[in-house]
C-alpha cells in the first residue's frame, strides 16, 4: 500500500462542488440552474474557483455523452455495469482532459482526490487507472471520425454529445447537416445571461452603465458581462434575467394591442419572464388594460409572484376554461414543451427528454389551445409559443388548431415584431434559431379568431 492510501483525501473545493452538482443532477433529479446557486451560496469558494466549478460542472453535464464513449472504450467491463459514482467521477476527469485548459497530471490527480473523498480508496484507484489510460489516448475522437463502421448520425451524437433523436429532429426542420452541426456546437457553448430592463422600472442605459452589450433582439435586452447581483436594477427587482428570444415573444404579442382589446391573459405564466414583461408594457401603455397571469403549479406561481403583483395571479387548470369565469381579448400560451430550444442554458435537459415525453406534451398543448379558444372573444388573438424547434410542437400544433377551429386565422408576425421579419417563416410564424439569431430557439404563432 502506498503512503497516499493512509493519508486523508484533499479534494479541491471547486472540483468537489462540481462533482456534488453532477451527481445530484444525474442521480437525484436536481436541476443544475437551481441547485448550483444554492451550492455556491453554501460554499466559501473564491470568485475564480466559483467560475471554475461552474464551467466544469455545466460542461461535464453537457458533454457527458461524448465522455461516456471514452469511458466505454477504456473500461474493463460494460458501461452499464460501472458504479454510478465512478461514472460521474470519470466524466469529471475526462472533461478536464479534453475540454478545459487543465494539465493532464492535474486533471487526473485532482479528480482522484475527489474520488478518494466521495467513493473510497478502491474506487479511486480504478478511476486513476481509467483516467491514466484515457490520457495516453488523446486521438480517440479523431479515430472515431474516421471509423467507417459507425454511422454519421452516431458520430455526431458522440462528438457533439446530443441524443440521436434530437439531432434527427433538428434536421427535420433545418434540412441541412452543416446547419445542424453548427447548432449542435452552439448548444455546447456557455452563454452569459441576457438581462431585461423592465419598462417603467429601469432602462437599457442604466444596465449598460454597469456593463454589458445591447442585444440584437428585444428592445430592453442586454448581454451581461457581470454577475447578475452586481446590477443594482436586478438586485432591486427593477430588471430580470430573460433570454432575448423570450423577450421578443412578449414584445411582439404586446404589439397586437388595440384600444378595444382590454383583457389579457398569460395562460401558463410560470416562471414569470414573459408575464413580467407583458405586465410592465401594459402598465406603461396609454390605454387601461387588465392583465391576468395564470400558473397552476404552486411553486411556479411563487416565482411569478416575484415579478408580477400577486393580485394579478391566479392558479387554475389552464385546460378548464370555465374556471376563469370570463372572456379575454388576448391570450398567451407559453406552452409546456420539450425545451429543446434552450439546451445551452439547461445542460441536463438533453439527457432527460425522450420522444416518449411528447405523448404527454402534445395532447396537453392541444387542450390548452382549445381552452384558450373557448375563452377568446371574437376578433381576439392567441399567441402560441414554445421553446422548441420540433415540428410536432410548433407548426404541427398550429395546423391542428386551425383544423379543429376553422375560424382561427394565422397572422403574419413580421407585421408586429420589433425585429421585423427576423426569424419569420413563409407562413408568418416565428422560429428563432440559436445558431442564427443567438437566442433560444423559440417558436410563436399568432392566431386570430374571426369577429
Amino acid at each position: 500500500m502506498s503512503s497516499k492510501q493512509f493519508s486523508k483525501p484533499k479534494p479541491g473545493g471547486a472540483r468537489l462542488l462540481a462533482y456534488d452538482l453532477i451527481t445530484q443532477v444525474n442521480r437525484g433529479g436536481a436541476y443544475a440552474n437551481l441547485r448550483l446557486p444554492e451550492l455556491l451560496d453554501n460554499s466559501d469558494l473564491e470568485l475564480r474557483d466559483r467560475a471554475f466549478a461552474t464551467e466544469l460542472a455545466y460542461g461535464t453535464l453537457r458533454m457527458q455523452g461524448k465522455h461516456d464513449y471514452a469511458i466505454s472504450k477504456n473500461a474493463d467491463r460494460p458501461f452499464s455495469e460501472l458504479d454510478e459514482k465512478i461514472v460521474d467521477l470519470l466524466r469529471l476527469g475526462i472533461h478536464q482532459i479534453f475540454e478545459m485548459r487543465v494539465p493532464i497530471h492535474a486533471a487526473v490527480g485532482e479528480t482522484v482526490e475527489v474520488a478518494r473523498a466521495v467513493a473510497g480508496e478502491s474506487k479511486a484507484s480504478y478511476v486513476n487507472a481509467i483516467l491514466r489510460s484515457i490520457s495516453t489516448d488523446l486521438e480517440i475522437y479523431e479515430r472515431l471520425e474516421k471509423d467507417e463502421s459507425i454511422s454519421n448520425l452516431e458520430k455526431l451524437a458522440i462528438l457533439h454529445s446530443h441524443p440521436t433523436w434530437i439531432i434527427s429532429a433538428y434536421y427535420d426542420q433545418l434540412k441541412d447537416w452543416d446547419a445542424v452541426i453548427e447548432l449542435l456546437k452552439v448548444n455546447n457553448v456557455p452563454v452569459a445571461p441576457h438581462i431585461i430592463a423592465w419598462p417603467g422600472k429601469s432602462t437599457v442605459a442604466e444596465i449598460l452603465e454597469v456593463g454589458g452589450t445591447k442585444l440584437a433582439l428585444g428592445t430592453f435586452s442586454v448581454l451581461s458581462d457581470h454577475l447578475p447581483n452586481e446590477y443594482p436594477a436586478i438586485k432591486d427587482k427593477r430588471a430580470g434575467i430573460q433570454d432575448m428570444g423570450s423577450q421578443l415573444i412578449s414584445e411582439t404579442f404586446f404589439a397586437t394591442r388595440t384600444s378595444n382589446a382590454k383583457e389579457w391573459l398569460d395562460l401558463c405564466a410560470g416562471p414569470g419572464g414573459k408575464a413580467a414583461l407583458l405586465n410592465n408594457l401594459l402598465a406603461q401603455s396609454d390605454e387601461a388594460y387588465e392583465f391576468l397571469a395564470n400558473e397552476p403549479s404552486e411553486h411556479r406561481a411563487e416565482l411569478v409572484a416575484r415579478v408580477v403583483p400577486r393580485s394579478k395571479i391566479v392558479s387554475n387548470d389552464g385546460r378548464n376554461f370555465e374556471s376563469f369565469g370570463k372572456k379575454f381579448d388576448r391570450i398567451l400560451i407559453d406552452a409546456p414543451c420539450s425545451g429543446l430550444g434552450a439546451l445551452r442554458r439547461r445542460p441536463e435537459a438533453r439527457w432527460r427528454r425522450t420522444l416518449g415525453d411528447l405523448k404527454e406534451l402534445l395532447p396537453l398543448q392541444r387542450e390548452l389551445i382549445d381552452s384558450a379558444y373557448e375563452m377568446l372573444n371574437p376578433g381576439g388573438i392567441i399567441a402560441f409559443a414554445t421553446c422548441s424547434p420540433l415540428l410536432a410542437e410548433t407548426k404541427g400544433q398550429v395546423l391542428d388548431a386551425q383544423y379543429r377551429h376553422k375560424d382561427l386565422m394565422l397572422l403574419d408576425i413580421s407585421q408586429f415584431s420589433p425585429a421585423g421579419n427576423v426569424g419569420v417563416n413563409d407562413d408568418g410564424t416565428l422560429q428563432l434559431w440559436t445558431h442564427i439569431e443567438g437566442s433560444d430557439s423559440m417558436f410563436m404563432a399568432l392566431l386570430q379568431k374571426s369577429k
